[in-house]
């Protein structure tokens, strides 16, 4: 499988968001043909996609200015407006916290036939339980199969902190590491309070995370902002720390483990945010995935690179396996699946990427850092 292209960008927010556009303007044109049929199926037209969009600038200017400027960047790059660059980076809070629920009869039909959109499913090794002696931090990306051919892999020179994140093109961030040591992934969750207010856009705030150094400096972050919609970031960093950041309307819930490796999927874990969770469709899978991910891990004495390959390769549950495979009985805009996979060295700033379904993908080497330079602070 062909590795996803490797986008380099520098210079100052607006020229690193024109290098972005200009060099992935093919993904991004397709990332926007599939969220325009998404929130078609959604009952919210592009035009009104958009304008929902836009009342997130505000909050982006507040929190750094720069930011904004890249997603301008990006558009004049790609020759798009800003709304509709604001349209995919507010994607998750655009959509409806009921969706897929409230989706259209097409959408329905497909979860009675057993559609999952559920999606991800992440862990955190501590240096204590690394095989590396180093911190790891791995997960499986899920969502529909058609956005695979939207990633890209962005290699950011001269922000705060240069960061490598695999991410949907035309959007700042998503799962990703820094030069520092730390790193993001991402689980989406969905409460009853999301899309009652404004507030900064998560795959915003991943990017602005690529900035930190630590946990604590991320969760320090994180509680500064108001979360618009719901979403778990799993961090760690090279100094052995790890937490899941549970974002929702009513505030940021911590989760940490004792045991060395943390794990996630796609529902709440901190009892004060899950009060006002969304209650899933019967097809959703989030509890077997973290029940599997908690077992794969416990077995292990310690866990490397092979470990957690093999955890997110394991389809021993069919459907509700960790490594999702697209079901052939649903429509295209329906099969949500494994679209690539992650394993992160944060001591050693290498990202290994599985571009496909991990199960038939070989992981591949990424490193933050260009050769000659030197990869962490």
């Amino acid at each position: 499988m062909t590795m996803f292209p490797v986008i380099e960008v520098s210079g100052n927010a607006f020229e690193r968001g024109r290098m972005h556009g200009a060099q992935a303007g093919g993904r991004i044109e397709r990332s926007l043909a599939n969220y325009r049929t998404l929130f078609e199926h959604c009952g919210l037209a592009w035009d009104v996609a958009q304008a929902v969009a836009v009342r997130y600038a505000a909050p982006i200017r507040a929190l750094d200015p720069g930011l904004y400027e890249e997603i301008e960047g990006i558009a004049a790059g790609a020759g798009r407006t800003t709304a509709e660059l604001l349209a995919l980076n507010a994607r998750t809070e655009i959509l409806p916290p009921s969706f897929p629920e409230t989706a259209s009869p097409e959408w329905i039909a497909a979860m009675t036939r057993g559609a999952d959109l559920g999606e991800c499913t992440a862990i955190a090794v501590q240096p204590g339980r690394s095989a590396t002696g180093g911190a790891l931090l791995a997960q499986n990306w899920d969502w529909l199969g058609s956005q695979r051919d939207s990633l890209v892999l962005l290699r950011v020179k001269g922000g705060a902190s240069d960061c490598l994140t695999l991410t949907e093109a035309g959007m700042l961030a998503k799962i990703g590491l820094n030069r520092h040591g730390f790193g993001v992934c991402l689980n989406i969750l969905r409460s009853n309070s999301d899309g009652l207010s404004l507030g900064v856009p998560v795959h915003v705030v991943l990017r602005r995370l690529l900035d930190c150094a630590s946990v604590a400096e991320a969760e320090a972050l994180c509680r500064r902002l108001r979360h618009p919609a719901s979403s778990n970031i799993l961090c760690a960093d090279a100094a052995g720390g790890a937490a899941s950041l549970e974002l929702s309307p009513r505030g940021v819930g911590v989760v940490r483990d004792a045991d060395g490796a943390l794990c996630h999927t796609n529902h709440f874990l901190d009892a004060s945010q899950a009060v006002d969770a969304v209650t899933p469709p019967p097809s959703f899978s989030t509890e077997a995935r973290l029940a599997g991910a908690r077992r794969h891990a416990a077995a292990q004495a310690k866990l490397g690179v092979p470990e957690l390959q093999r955890l997110l390769r394991d389809e021993s549950d069919g459907l509700l396996s960790i490594c999702r495979k697209p079901d052939p009985a649903l429509p295209w805009y329906a099969r949500v699946e494994s679209v690539a996979s992650v394993i992160m060295e944060l001591d050693r700033g290498v990202m290994h990427v599985a571009p496909d379904v991990p199960s038939r993908a070989e992981y591949q080497p990424v490193a933050l850092a260009l050769r000659g330079e030197v990869a962490l602070a």
